[in-house]
Order: C-alpha cells, then structure tokens, then sequence
C-alpha cells in the first residue's frame, strides 16, 4: 500500500510537472526590474505573466499551467527590449539575450520550433536590408539601365525569400514556421495580364476563393500571431461587396469552419461582433443584428460576461427595428396643435422623418439647412418632412419652428400620456425603436415606409435620394 501511494504521489507530481511552462530569461544586461511575458493577439501584445529580474540577470516565468500556443515575447524591464519566440507543445523553454545585439546573440533552448524561427529571422534581417537597399537604389536611378538593374535585383532578393519559406514548409510541414508562412502566402490570380472585365472579374473569384487556403482555422497557433488579424480585417473590408448579405454567408463560413476549435471560433465571433456593432457603412448593422439571434442570443458566447452580454443585448434590440430595407415602425405621435398624426398618416413617395431638439446646438445648424434644401429641391420631388421633437421642450421647439420659419413640415412631439402608456405596457419607445442616441438623426422612407437610408448628412441622404428618383422617378 505504501509502494502504491508513493507511485501515486510521484505520478501526480510528474503530471504537474509536465502540464506546468517555465520561461527563463537570463541577460547580463539587468540586475534588477520586472520583466512581462507577452502574448500576441490580433494587434496587441497581452501580457501573460511577469517576473522580477534577480542580481545575476535571470527571471523566471513559472505556473501550473500550459500556455495556448503561438508567438510569445518577452520584454525586459523599462520596456524598450524585447524578444520574440515560438510557444508550442514544448513549454520549458531558455532564453540567453545580450541587448548589444539581440539579433545574434540570443540563444533559445528547449524547443526545436524556435530553432527554426532563429535561422528565419537571422535570414529575413538580411534580406530585408538587400531589399530595402535596392528599393532606395532603383527612386534614385538616374538611367533606364541602372532603374532595370535594381527592379531585377529586387526581384531576385524577394524571390529568394520566397523559396526559403517554401522550403521551410516543403521540409517542416508540421512546424508552427511552416504554418506561419502558408497564412501569409497571397493566393494570387489565375490570368496573369488581364485584358478584358471578364479577365478582372475572373481573378476576383479566383483570389477570393483561395484567400484562405494557406489557413487552418482548427489550429489556434495562428491567433496568437500578429499576421492573423490583419489578414481576416482585410478579407471583410477589403475583399468583400461591402453588403450585408454577402457579408453574413462569408461569417457564418468561417465560423462553421472554426467550430471545432473553441478559441479560434471564440476569436472570429468577438472579432465579427465588434466590427459590425457600430459598422463604417449604413446598412452593415444587418450582420450585427443577425451574429445576435444566430449566435449571442443562442448562448453560444459563453465566455462573454453578463456586462458584454447585455451590451451586445441591447444594442441589437436597437437596430434590429430599423434595418435599411424593412418597415419603419409607425410613430404615435401629435401635431403642434395636439391633433394624432402618426407617421403613416403621411401620403408621400418619399418622407424624411428627422428627430431633433431645438437645445441642441448641431440641430440649430442643421435644421435651417434642411429647411432650405426641402424648399429648394426635395418639396418639388414629393417628399415630405416628419420632424419629431426628441427632447421634451415643447416652448422652445414652437419658438425655434417660428423663428425659421419652418413651413410645410409635419411637426410632431409623443404626448406625455401616449409616453406614459407605452412605458407601462413595456413597449419599446420610438429612441429605441429608431436608434435614437444623437440628434438630428434622419431617416429616408419609401412610400410604402420601408427604409431607404438612415443616420446620413444632409448631402448624403440627397444623393440617395437623388439615385433613387433617377432610376425610379416618383409620381
């Protein structure tokens, strides 16, 4: 019995050993400060762990716990030094730094993919002064020859670089340098010199296609790099028809294919939702909204916090009552004499409901000139304007409206009862159900109340307006 539990203690203590990492540090360079284990994620560098530097230059980064897998540094205290290596399935690891020349006199042990990542970044460094060389040499070539010379020099260093991360993955496949490399690789074009639209068109799809074929997305190593964010930023800004639609299959894609791996899909779902909670284009808030009823509301982020969760919540129920294409919702409001004009009242081919607040200080700038481009321009075309008073300053508005003059308008405010009745039913408010967090706000509608454009400037909603009655003239 004895012999068993001492076997059992040395097992236990030797599956604690194994599952713990350690990092060491040794630099002749400091005797004392604290130094950072960091991580990469996306852009940034996370920080892992921290170590105080003891009088013969070591520290030591140790706990009961694997690191994920991918690119680590470590930073040396005062924050100015730094250096990279490999983390992998080996997570005892040294590292010999001397700052006078990090490049070639750091020395990383216990574990082979850092061997490779040496001897790469020894051989980039190189290469990278040839071509920095060569690119200065050819702005400043005086003759055709000497310009033709350092092109083709060029081409020769990229080329040998290129050959060298082919070899790597050729003779390493499974090595996380290897992996490195096949995501950076640009998938490239299937007609060389395109000549005609077809040409063009046909190296869209072909590069798109083949945008992530160097990309395992069940291996996590390649979060923890600062080559993967960049590259998915720029497939869905860059790559894709910026629509709604195209945009969603595209996520939906990546995320079926992320699914068995728990961080890379938690990575590309937090990545998706935050790019599309505030989009940069109207009508992209349509992603956000389907991320929330598909994935969110479903319980899958389960990582998230009840703060994040309820952020994410409520943002949704924000917009998705507004999404460019559906009904507007009707809006139970009074005219300036307490007569009910609801917005579906309103008989026009189009109407532009704008919520605004005499205090505020861009609505006494806007307002005027939405006044005089409706005079000028929109009245004649058969639009009509629903100004909604969004703050409960009634004198003011009516004062404000006079003031300027504020003819042909439909000016209405929600009475307070209609307020009150609303809230007690717990039915949403028109703010929510119009995202209504800034004033003036402005929303383009159809004859039939769907939404053609919304939150736009005065000149961008015109020049919807204007595409709108030019390929389909109003009656």
């Amino acid at each position: 019995m004895k012999k068993f539990f001492s076997s059992l203690i040395l097992f236990l203590v030797a599956c604690t050993a194994k599952s713990q990492y350690q990092v060491t540090l040794q630099t002749p360079n400091y005797k004392s400060g604290l130094a950072y284990l960091t991580y990469y994620y996306g852009k940034n560098r996370n920080i892992e762990d921290s170590a105080v530097v003891n009088n013969k230059g070591i520290a030591v980064f140790k706990k009961n716990a694997k690191l994920l897998p991918g690119i680590y540094s470590v930073i040396f205290p005062g924050k100015t030094n730094f250096v990279d290596f490999f983390v992998d399935k080996e997570q005892v690891i040294s590292i010999k730094a001397d700052t006078a020349d990090l490049l070639n006199k750091t020395i990383v042990t216990g574990s082979k993919e850092n061997s490779l990542f040496q001897q790469y970044q020894k051989f980039i460094s190189t290469k990278s002064r040839q071509l920095r060389a060569e690119q200065q040499a050819y702005t400043s070539s005086k003759t055709k020859d000497d310009s033709v010379l350092h092109e083709n020099n060029y081409q020769k260093f990229n080329k040998e670089l290129n050959q060298y991360r082919e070899n790597i993955i050729k003779q390493y496949p499974q090595s996380m340098l290897a992996g490195l490399f096949k995501s950076m690789k640009e998938p490239g074009f299937a007609i060389v010199h395109p000549v005609t639209k077809e040409d063009s068109i046909a190296n869209y799809n072909f590069y798109k296609k083949h945008y992530w074929d160097g990309i395992n997305f069940a291996d996590n190593r390649v979060i923890r790099t600062p080559f993967f964010l960049p590259k998915v930023e720029r497939y869905f800004r860059d790559i894709l028809v910026p629509s709604a639609d195209t945009i969603i299959k595209e996520a939906d894609y990546l995320l079926l294919l992320a699914r068995p791996n728990s961080e890379m899909y938690k990575f590309l779902l937090n990545w998706l939702t935050d790019e599309y909670m505030y989009p940069k284009y109207m009508g992209q808030d349509a992603v956000f909204v389907h991320l929330f009823e598909k994935y969110h509301s479903k319980g899958v982020s389960n990582w998230l916090n009840e703060k994040q969760l309820t952020a994410i919540s409520n943002r949704a129920y924000m917009v998705m009552s507004n999404l460019i294409g559906e009904q507007a919702a009707d809006l139970d409001m009074v005219d300036s004499t307490g007569k009910p004009y609801p917005l579906y009242k309103v008989n026009a081919a189009y109407t532009v409901v704008v919520f605004w607040d005499p205090t505020c200080g861009h609505c006494r700038e806007e307002v005027p000139r939405l006044d005089s481009l409706y005079h000028a321009k929109w009245k004649q075309q058969g639009v009509r304007i629903y100004g909604v008073l969004s703050e409960n300053e009634k004198t003011k508005w009516v004062e404000f409206i006079k003031e300027n003059n504020l003819k042909d308008w439909i000016h209405v405010y929600q009475a307070e009862e209609t307020k009150k009745a609303i809230a007690d039913a717990k039915l949403p408010g028109y703010k929510q159900l119009y995202d209504i967090t800034q004033t003036p706000t402005l929303y383009l509608l159809d004859k039939e109340k769907r939404i053609i454009a919304k939150k736009l400037t005065l000149q961008q909603m015109d020049d919807v307006l204007q595409t709108k009655l030019k390929n389909k003239p109003a009656n």
